[in-house]
């Protein structure tokens, strides 16, 4: 098991930047596929960014491309996404999830690992 911990949300205005961070403790955290997850009010939690152990490979939602930018340091235990050109529809808590398994960041079984969520507000 790996535990989670994000950080740096908050409220922005629509255009606005924001950066999150996600330390992990416990497992060793290199060997563990990373990424961010959101839900909105009333909406599904949906896949928005992943990284794999080496920072060979990164996945995006079409929603966010160009946009976020995920980025790992495996010296400091953790994960970021740093959000750019934010918009209101990117208002949601954010969670941080790992998981050995690359496919349960797109699959319909859900990564094994999660945080508690950070809240993101986007103001228009």
């Amino acid at each position: 098991q790996v535990q989670l911990v994000e950080s740096g949300g908050g409220l922005v205005q629509a255009g606005g930047s924001l950066r999150l961070s996600c330390a992990a403790s416990g497992r060793t955290f290199s060997s563990y596929v990373k990424g961010w997850f959101r839900q909105a009010p009333g909406k599904e939690r949906e896949f928005v960014a992943a990284i794999t152990y080496s920072s060979t490979s990164t996945y995006y939602a079409d929603s966010v491309k160009g946009r976020f930018t995920i980025s790992r340091d495996n010296a400091k235990n953790t994960v970021y996404l740093q959000m750019n050109s934010l918009k209101p529809e990117d208002t949601a808590v954010y969670y941080c999830a790992a998981d050995t398994d690359r496919s349960r960041f797109m699959a319909t079984a859900p990564p094994r690992n999660w945080g508690q969520g950070t809240q993101v507000t986007v103001s228009s």
